[in-house]
């Protein structure tokens, strides 16, 4: 199978919607897709201009500066000490990681590649681009002989469930008697909303509690586009097996994945300042206090939803008639239907929105007297 080979971009389904949507008289409040709509830190930015001066090819495995900010911020905010410039990579954002990891790792035909079963598209994609087949289950004990490549998103997208020391330790075991790679999806870990993950850190694949002090076979993947709002610097990176890192060292620098020199300036300064990170997490807690109330109020269950930057909510009905009430309401969200077959009655709201937005999405949920 081939890119050319691919389904259409499901996201074009939605178009209809969202026309409808812009007729409200109050205008669209788009909570589809979670692209951050909030300013880059100032102290990003200045690192960022102060690195235009790039006139050579950049490293496909990282400035020093940036592997070592990425192994300290690993060992700060994510409880995993001793990782070193062999542990780490930047990728090109998160996604064409996630995509092409499966073909990196040499996957092809026969191969298994196990996602979630409510599963951001791309696991399946990266899966099917090599013949590889994709098995959706949250359950080690259902992952079959011959799976090469376990993914876990934990907080999910976009069903917002976190994985627990004692489920993370669960599945990395699993992979391990499979003898497969398990590759964890933790983007929105900072974003903790409901007990425990109110007051305590949402814990990493690589955390020593979850691997037992070893990390082989296992990678953590991590983008900077939610907690830092660099989307559109396409910021991310993976940490974890050395062995592993090596082989997609050398696999990236045959195909030029790598990050522009100013992008490593700018992750360095993200990485190294919290600050700018609790500001941001502050800004999504506001939000979600709006708009959860009001989606439960008009009829909506919100399930999991523990943490991450989504709502993941049903009314008892086909996602594409909850889109259509949604719709003559001025609001447009995502159907389950994208994230897997296992939830057709789930749509996925995104706290992507200015503030103004929110509250008008929230005011139109409502009920009135």
């Amino acid at each position: 199978m081939g890119v050319a080979d691919l389904a259409d971009y499901p996201w074009d389904a939605v178009a209809p919607y969202a026309e409808r949507a812009r007729a409200h008289p109050d205008g669209l409040v788009d909570l589809s897709i979670g692209s951050p709509v909030d300013e880059t830190p100032e102290i990003v930015a200045a690192a960022l201009r102060s690195a235009t001066d790039a006139h050579a090819y950049p490293q496909t495995v990282g400035t020093p500066a940036l592997r070592d900010a990425i192994a300290q911020w690993y060992a700060r905010r994510r409880g995993v000490p001793g990782l070193t410039a062999a542990h780490v990579l930047p990728t090109v954002g998160s996604k064409e990681l996630v995509a092409l990891l499966p073909l990196l790792l040499g996957l092809g035909p026969g191969d298994v590649v196990v996602h979630p079963r409510a599963a951001y598209p791309t696991y399946a994609v990266g899966a099917e681009l090599v013949g590889a087949t994709p098995f959706p289950s949250d359950d080690p004990a259902e992952w079959p002989a011959g799976t090469r490549l376990v993914w876990v998103n934990s907080p999910g997208n976009p069903d917002g469930r976190v994985l627990d020391v004692e489920g993370l330790r669960a599945a990395v075991a699993r992979a391990r008697e499979l003898g497969a790679v398990l590759a964890s999806d933790e983007c929105y870990a900072e974003l903790g909303w409901e007990a425990p993950w109110d007051a305590e850190p949402i814990p990493s694949a690589l955390d020593p509690r979850v691997t037992g002090g070893s990390v082989d076979s296992v990678l953590s993947v991590y983008s900077l586009s939610k907690q830092s709002n660099l989307a559109g610097y396409r910021a991310a990176f993976l940490a974890g097996d050395p062995e592993i890192v090596a082989r997609l060292v050398t696999s990236r620098k045959h195909l030029g994945l790598m990050l522009p020199a100013p992008v490593q300036a700018a992750m360095v300064a993200a990485l190294g300042d919290d600050d700018h990170v609790a500001a941001q997490k502050e800004r999504y807690r506001r939000r979600r206090a709006m708009l959860k109330p009001a989606l439960e109020s008009a009829g909506f269950q919100v399930d999991a939803s523990e943490a991450g930057l989504y709502l993941w909510a049903t009314e008892g009905r086909d996602a594409w008639e909850s889109l259509a009430r949604l719709a003559d309401l001025g609001i447009l969200a995502g159907p389950g239907h994208f994230y897997g077959t296992h939830f057709p009655r789930h749509i996925r709201l995104s706290l992507t929105a200015p503030d103004e937005r929110i509250a008008a999405a929230s005011a139109r949920l409502r009920p009135t007297a």
